[in-house]
């Protein structure tokens, strides 16, 4: 029986409301004292300040989460290194040395069902601060009096509690990736007396599960609108449950319904009958230069690109969780300093590009299409990082001139600027082109490959749809349940000059419906499946690098496919197939892809 002592683990996990003022005059959304222990006391939560000032709270406690979400997600997998600067604590993760991630005091068996041994704290590993918002949604959800209805007989705090079940869900699923099995509580815990055995433990397909039960009834519930507090827009701080629904049936491989659930999101975001189509953000050679020498960049523009932090109807971020800007405070992100030269680092960052990620954006091949016409491919013996993919080129960037007072000299490493961490404090966790890749991997696992490879090469829109239910006959009632009207979801290969849809492969390898290098694979239907799978992974990195998402997206991969090798191969071979990984726990076994769950 594995033991897990949750009067310890519950400990710091306190209760908190914010209760202070009404309004902020800095610029930090969750800079209000909400770590004062509350509602003891109090029976329910019956009015409008209690109830902001609840979800503001968890807001908060959501801070502690947002920096281990990247380091966790990304620093395991096969698109980061370490470099010799970084900390013991983020050495052990990368390399998967469970013991060293291990705090003092250790169960007897983890959650994980690996065995593990005491050694000294690793800050990424504090299962502690995830029940910490647990117990505060727990809390609201007992004591938030729904019942409560206004003139119009609609229930005042529907909305957040929405809201509120949406952050638990994410924050349990968080917990399963982590951990593997973790203990289920769902009822706030305010006393120390409780009987610990009483509580499940819960594996992934388990939480999944839960949640979609859960959060079903509220889909289409809209979220609380808070305006702007500080310099952040509200609506960037929830998870949205079309997409939170989504992202936990794909991981219980409820695919056509993980599908139906991205699509729900992308269609109603905006509100009916309008639209939120990928875009025509993009790197681009000049298109008549032929030298391959300078390129335009819509991708990365701060204005609504890659590091926007607007919420608009074109808009690319769906969520983040706002830090503070307070370098002293503990909820300062240390993302920038991990992956950026800075004066918080003194010039020495942790976290660079592995030549896994360098050599596969290498790989990719660029087609340019002149303003003629004619179709060419980019050379392949360029600089900075300009062969192949662009994105990596804008994303990571190396300077050997003075940036924030730190030039470079003997004995410091290449000034170093990861565009993704460069201007924010704010973490982001999801954005509009993890929501399609996640849909062209539900629909690939569908059993509709072609379709899921358009998402990557054209885009779609109804004319697409349409072609797929000649192409898939036997799917074409399900098919008709997409609909991406022509006049709002407009290809480039349809109107040129006017699109706003485009295959998420040309935001960095060019015109890709052009490119004879990138075409639908053939084979059986289950071959095009896998080859379709492969391309859509390849993608999420060349597309989301340093974003948190890479370990799980390998993970979901090889966990489907029940194949370990998949990932083991993939995260071994970051320092390319002739340089030791410096790994040497077996990831061929599951067992060592978590941490150990430990309560001290």
């Amino acid at each position: 029986m594995i033991t897990i002592d949750i009067k310890k683990l519950i400990a710091a996990c306190s209760v908190c409301c914010c209760i202070s003022a009404a309004t902020t005059s800095c610029s930090d959304m969750l800079e209000q004292d909400s770590d004062l222990v509350r509602f003891a006391d109090k029976e329910m939560l019956t009015n409008a300040t209690d109830t902001i000032y609840s979800v503001v709270g968890i807001m908060k406690k959501m801070q502690a989460l947002a920096d281990r979400t990247v380091v966790l997600g990304e620093v395991r997998g096969d698109l980061v290194d370490v470099t010799t600067y970084a900390s013991a604590d983020l050495r052990a993760i990368a390399s998967f040395s469970h013991t060293a991630a291990a705090t003092a005091a250790v169960p007897a068996v983890s959650p994980a069902g690996s065995s593990s041994s005491p050694a000294g704290p690793n800050k990424y590993n504090a299962p502690r601060d995830y029940y910490a918002v647990i117990n505060n949604c727990n809390y609201f959800l007992a004591h938030a009096d729904t019942t409560l209805r206004n003139n119009q007989n609609q229930r005042i705090f529907q909305k957040e509690y929405a809201a509120v079940k949406a952050y638990r869900a994410w924050t349990y699923l968080q917990l399963a990736l982590i951990y593997g099995r973790v203990p289920f509580v769902t009822e706030p815990i305010v006393e120390m007396s409780v009987d610990e055995t009483q509580y499940p433990l819960y594996d992934l397909q388990q939480v999944c599960q839960y949640f979609i039960a859960d959060l079903a009834p509220y889909a289409t519930t809209e979220l609380p609108g808070y305006g702007t507090i500080g310099p952040v827009d509200s609506r960037l701080t929830y998870f949205p449950i079309h997409v939170l629904l989504g992202e936990l049936n794909l991981w219980a491989g409820n695919y056509r319904e993980a599908a139906l659930c991205y699509y729900r999101y992308i269609s109603t975001r905006n509100g009916a009958n309008t639209a939120w189509p990928t875009g025509s953000l993009r790197l681009e050679w000049t298109r008549d230069d032929g030298k391959y020498q300078r390129y335009s960049d819509s991708w990365s523009m701060p204005a609504f690109g890659l590091t926007s932090e607007r919420y608009a109807t074109d808009g690319e971020l769906v969520t983040m969780t706002p830090g503070d800007s307070i370098p002293t405070s503990p909820n300062y992100s240390s993302l920038p300093s991990l992956f950026c030269t800075s004066t918080q680092n003194d010039g020495y960052y942790s976290l660079v590009p592995s030549q896994a990620l360098l050599s596969l954006s290498a790989s990719q091949v660029y087609c340019n299409l002149t303003t003629t016409g004619e179709v060419g491919y980019a050379p392949t013996n360029l600089t900075d990082n300009r062969n192949g993919d662009l994105r990596l080129a804008t994303a990571y960037r190396t300077f050997n001139y003075n940036i924030g007072g730190l030039a470079t000299t003997t004995g410091r490493p290449t000034q170093q600027l990861a565009e993704k961490y460069a201007y924010t404090t704010n973490v982001h966790l999801w954005r509009r082109s993890m929501v399609y890749l996640h849909m062209a991997e539900a629909l690939n696992r569908s059993g509709l490959p072609e379709l899921a490879f358009r998402i990557l090469s054209t885009g779609v829109n109804n004319r697409v749809i349409a072609e797929m239910q000649h192409t898939y006959a036997a799917d074409s009632v399900w098919l008709a349940q997409f609909d991406f009207p022509n006049t709002l979801y407009v290809l480039r290969t349809d109107d040129p000059t006017a699109f706003n849809t485009l295959g998420i492969h040309s935001r960095g390898c060019g015109f890709t419906e052009n490119n004879e290098f990138y075409q639908m694979p053939t084979g059986t239907l289950q071959q095009q499946i896998e080859a379709v799978e492969d391309l859509i992974a390849d993608e999420e990195a060349l597309e989301l690098a340093f974003e948190g998402q890479r370990f799980y997206d390998l993970m979901r991969v090889a966990l489907r496919r029940g194949d370990p090798t998949y990932l083991a191969t993939r995260i071994l071979a970051r320092r390319g197939s002739g340089n030791a990984s410096g790994i040497t726990a077996n990831l061929a076994d599951p067992q060592n892809w978590y941490l150990p769950f430990l309560t001290e």
